[in-house]
C-alpha cells in the first residue's frame, strides 16, 4: 500500500479500477455517480485505454458483454434507474459467465426517485435483479478506504468465476472525501491468460460464448453447473462483528447504514446500553452460518436491522436467525438517512420491553 491521498468516493473508484488493470469502461451519465465517467474519460486515453460513453445503460452493458468476452477486464457504473435497464445484459452476462465489474451508486427510488443516498437496491443486486436463475457476488463497503481495495477484490473475484461482481454503495460514499492507499498496481500482462476468451482462432477451436441453449436438458445441465459455482463461493463470505459477545441489542447493517450503527454503539454506552454490530460485507453469498452462530453464541436478546430502505436485507436476517431472537427493523428511505439518536431511541423501546417483561 502507499501513502494517503484524499479522494472522493467516485473518483477514488475510477482510479482503483484502473490500478486494478481495467483498460476498458463503458458508461452513461447518472447522477450521482457521474464524477466516475468524468474521471475515466481523462484517464484512460492517457494510458492506452478505451472510455466509451454510451448512446444508453443499455448498450453500456452490451458493450461491457463484448469487452469481457474477449477476456479483458472490463467496467461499468451507474445508479439506481440506470441498474434496472442494465439488467437483461447482467443476465446475459451472467449466463455466458462472462466476468465483468459493475459500480451501482445507489439513490432512492422507485421509478426516477431523487438523487440522494438509498439501499433501496439490494433485491434487485442480491437477488438476480434479471430474469432466470443466476446470481452476481455483491460488496457491500462502509467506508472509501473499502470501496478502493473491493475495485481490486471484484476484479479478481470476477475473473475467477468467470462472473459479474457488483459493488453496492451509495450517493453518501459516492460524494464524501477520505484519505485512502491504494494497493499495488496490477501488471495486466501478467495476469493469468483466459483461454476460454474470444480472442480469434489462431488455429485452434472456436470458442462461442452464450447464454442460449435451445434444449431444455442442455440449459437446465448449464444452470447446474452455474449453481455449483454459486455455491462454490461461499468461501468468499466476509463479515465484520463487534460487541457481539456481551450485547443484549444486535444491530445488522451494511454500508453507510453501518457507518451510522457503529457510532450509535458508542453513544449507546453513554447510556448504560448494550448494542453490538454485525455487519455483512458479502451481501451475495450472505453471511447466514456466521450471523446464526454470533446470536447462538452471546447473549442476544433482539436483533434490529437498520437499512436506507423500507426493509429488504432483514429478509435475509430472518432466513439466517431462524426465529432465535426477535428481529425488528428501522429503516429511513427515499434518500433520507437513520441518524444515531433515531437508533438509540428504538433501541431504548425494543430494550426497555425486555426490561418491563423481566420485572413482571
Amino acid at each position: 500500500m502507499g501513502e494517503k491521498q484524499l479522494f472522493k468516493g467516485n473518483e477514488a473508484i475510477a482510479e482503483a479500477a484502473i490500478r486494478a488493470g481495467c483498460r476498458y469502461y463503458f458508461g452513461y451519465p447518472i447522477t450521482p455517480q457521474n464524477e466516475i465517467p468524468e474521471y475515466m474519460s481523462r484517464r484512460m486515453p492517457k494510458i492506452g485505454g478505451v472510455f466509451l460513453q454510451a448512446e444508453s445503460e443499455i448498450a453500456a452493458i452490451n458493450m461491457v458483454f463484448g469487452a469481457g468476452g474477449s477476456g479483458v477486464r472490463a467496467m461499468t457504473t451507474t445508479s439506481s434507474p440506470g441498474m434496472s435497464l442494465m439488467q437483461e445484459g447482467i443476465s446475459y452476462l451472467a449466463g455466458a459467465e462472462i466476468p465483468c465489474v459493475i459500480v451501482n451508486v445507489v439513490r432512492g427510488g422507485p421509478g426516477l426517485g431523487g438523487i440522494q443516498p438509498a439501499q433501496s437496491d439490494y433485491f434487485q443486486a442480491t437477488k438476480g435483479g434479471g430474469h432466470g436463475d443466476y446470481h452476481c457476488l455483491v460488496l457491500g463497503p462502509s467506508t472509501l478506504q473499502e470501496l478502493v481495495e473491493f475495485v481490486f477484490l471484484a476484479f479478481d473475484l470476477a475473473d475467477k468465476y468467470r462472473n459479474p461482481v457488483i459493488i453496492l454503495t451509495d450517493g453518501v460514499m459516492g460524494q464524501m472525501m477520505e484519505p485512502v492507499e491504494f494497493p499495488p498496481e496490477v501488471d495486466i500482462l501478467k495476469l493469468s491468460p483466459k483461454e476460454w476468451a474470444t480472442t480469434g482462432a489462431k488455429g485452434r477451436k472456436k470458442i462461442i460464448l452464450k447464454s442460449l441453449y435451445l434444449d431444455p436438458l442442455e440449459l437446465e445441465n448449464h444452470n447446474l453447473h452455474l449453481q455449483e459455482k454459486y455455491n462454490s463461493m461461499q468461501e468468499e463470505i466476509k463479515w465484520e462483528e463487534m460487541n457481539t459477545k456481551d450485547c443484549d441489542l444486535l444491530l445488522v447493517a451494511y454500508g453507510t447504514a453501518a457507518r451510522v450503527s457503529k457510532k450509535a454503539i458508542e453513544v449507546a454506552k453513554e447510556k448504560n446500553l448494550s448494542l453490538g454490530i454485525f455487519r455483512p460485507i458479502t451481501l451475495y453469498p450472505f453471511p447466514y452460518v456466521q450471523l446464526k452462530e454470533v446470536v447462538k453464541k452471546g447473549k442476544v436478546k433482539k436483533i434490529l436491522v437498520v437499512e436506507m430502505n423500507m426493509g429488504q436485507m432483514i429478509e435475509d436476517v430472518k432466513l439466517a436467525i431462524e426465529g432465535l431472537v426477535p428481529v425488528e427493523f428501522y429503516g429511513r428511505t427515499g434518500g433520507v438517512m437513520p441518524v444515531v439518536d433515531e437508533i438509540i431511541e428504538k433501541a431504548e423501546s425494543m430494550l426497555k420491553v425486555n426490561t418491563l417483561k423481566g420485572v413482571m
